[in-house]
């Protein structure tokens, strides 16, 4: 089996390439993937933008490396406070559960871990402030 080279590469078909004398191997490339890879090569599920959780709604506003902005507001409150939310974000390895596998995922920080990987501000200054501060470059 001989493979057929066209006289024009930017017309040549893409198809099967051969390797050796009895195997075929397809020559097209897989599509690349959005999501980035953490230090270790493996890849984590972004944090989302935009979420709800106990009575508030959370936006980002800006993110720098493992650090981020999100603006907080009360749901279904008349008057809409803000403040601002700066946390570390961090990284779960995945795992199996029931025969089934949750994907690595980047994580928002537990209540427990308030005041060392998450600050509230009602301030935005001082927020973006605190983002510089936790992320130095």
């Amino acid at each position: 089996m001989k493979a057929q080279i066209a006289a024009d590469p930017s017309k040549a078909k893409r198809g099967l390439g051969v390797v050796g004398q009895s195997m075929a191997l397809p020559t097209e490339k897989t599509r690349a993937s959005a999501e980035g890879g953490g230090k270790k090569g493996r890849f984590h599920k972004r944090l989302q933008n935009e979420f709800r959780h106990d009575g508030f709604q959370y936006r980002q506003i800006a993110r720098e490396g493992c650090a981020a902005v999100y603006e907080q507001r009360a749901s279904g409150c008349a008057q809409r406070s803000v403040s601002y939310e700066v946390i570390r974000v961090r990284l779960r390895e995945g795992f199996q559960i029931d025969g089934r596998f949750v994907e690595p995922a980047e994580m928002y920080p537990k209540a427990e871990a308030w005041g060392v990987d998450g600050f509230t501000f009602t301030d935005k200054d001082a927020a973006f402030a605190k983002l510089r501060e936790i992320n130095p470059k």
